[in-house]
């Protein structure tokens, strides 16, 4: 049995966690792989920071102190499976230090403008080519689109594409629970990428003109859009896909910025695996998943109008895209299809091992 190490930055909570780690325990274990995930912050750091709750300086402590004695036992597997990042606010060097043994490097988010831009862009200075650094000592990447496997392979040549998946067996679809008399279009997410709806107030403002329109909100902040019914859900792993079963169109917005085609176009996988039609903005991994038989484009207010209206007034049309969009879960983005993939790449980096 291979032992493998996984150190996630954030606790399960966090869908990366959930979904770049957790989801392939049990096919790993199968195949004779024991990954043993564990994180460094928990799930009241996530739910403290989205409810912008003060931070638990106690509890930061603690999470450190857990992080040191799991990085003290990593003699004990055959590797590492870095998620993200080993420390906030730590040089890539030291975190190179601190793993002793081979390690996978993965990520699903542009996490190398971390500490170049925004508040913490204060860091550039010390920390701008963390990441940077991170890859070049990995055995292997991991990375959750092609955009960041571009990126990667800058740094380390043994860069493997591996996108953000669903197990096809849980995310099922359930077309009796939609095509009522009220067009309902929906969204999942998480408060951090909630802001990015404002792009969608003015165009279903308009088509809430026109006939009757829903709007559900799933884990994040849901804007007032006149003329429109908007249902604010609370995110749940046991409720999330019948509620997307719920969705005549799914949606994911995006401004055209270097974080936003980091995205891995996780939502646009989670409604298609249920047959629901898509509409997007043309930016990153959203580019690479949509084609004209699954979903529609969307840049601009107009456009948006007018994607919608379609898939609202074709409901056969609809019905079509969403299962062309299955098929095409089911063939490249499904946890069935990349579990060999992730296999193949622990098995390479675990033979670079040197006791």
């Amino acid at each position: 049995m291979i032992k493998v190490l996984g150190l996630a930055l954030y606790g399960p909570l966090a869908a990366s966690t959930r979904y770049r780690l957790g989801q392939y325990v049990p096919g790993l274990a199968s195949k004779g792989i024991d990954l043993q995930i564990v994180h460094l912050l928990g799930d009241d750091y996530l739910r403290g920071r989205f409810s912008e709750g003060s931070l638990n300086l106690g509890g930061l402590v603690q999470s450190t102190l857990a992080r040191m004695a799991d990085l003290l036992r990593q003699h004990e597997c055959d590797m590492v499976m870095l998620h993200c990042e080993l420390f906030p606010l730590m040089p890539g060097w030291m975190e190179r230090a601190l793993i002793r043994i081979p390690y996978i490097y993965d990520f699903d988010d542009a996490f190398y403008l971390k500490y170049r831009k925004g508040l913490l862009g204060m860091h550039s200075p010390f920390l701008a080519h963390k990441f940077d650094t991170v890859m070049r000592g990995a055995s292997a990447v991991t990375a959750g689109n092609q955009v960041l496997a571009e990126y990667s392979k800058r740094h380390n040549i043994n860069t493997q594409y591996l996108p953000t998946v669903v197990d096809i067996m849980r995310y099922l679809p359930q077309p009796n629970r939609r095509g009522g008399p009220v067009f309902t279009v929906g969204w999942i997410g998480s408060p951090s990428t909630a802001p990015y709806l404002t792009e969608l107030i003015a165009p279903l403002m308009a088509l809430g003109q026109e006939a009757a329109i829903r709007f559900i909100v799933i884990g994040g902040r849901a804007p007032v859009i006149p003329n429109v019914e908007v249902v604010e859900v609370d995110w749940n792993e046991n409720t999330e896909v019948e509620l997307i079963n719920s969705f005549d169109v799914g949606v994911m917005p995006l401004p055209d910025d270097d974080w936003a085609r980091g995205k891995c176009a996780f939502k646009l996988i989670q409604y298609m695996a249920c047959a629901v039609p898509v509409v997007a903005s043309p930016v990153g991994a959203n580019i690479e998943l949509i084609n004209s038989s699954c979903g529609l484009m969307a840049l601009g207010s107009q456009e948006w109008i007018d994607s919608l209206r379609i898939l609202r007034d074709q409901p056969k049309r609809r019905a079509e895209m969403g299962e062309v969009g299955r098929e095409r879960v089911e063939q490249h983005y499904s946890l069935h299809q990349n579990l060999p993939l992730l296999e193949n790449v622990i098995r390479k980096a675990c033979s670079n091992r040197k006791d």
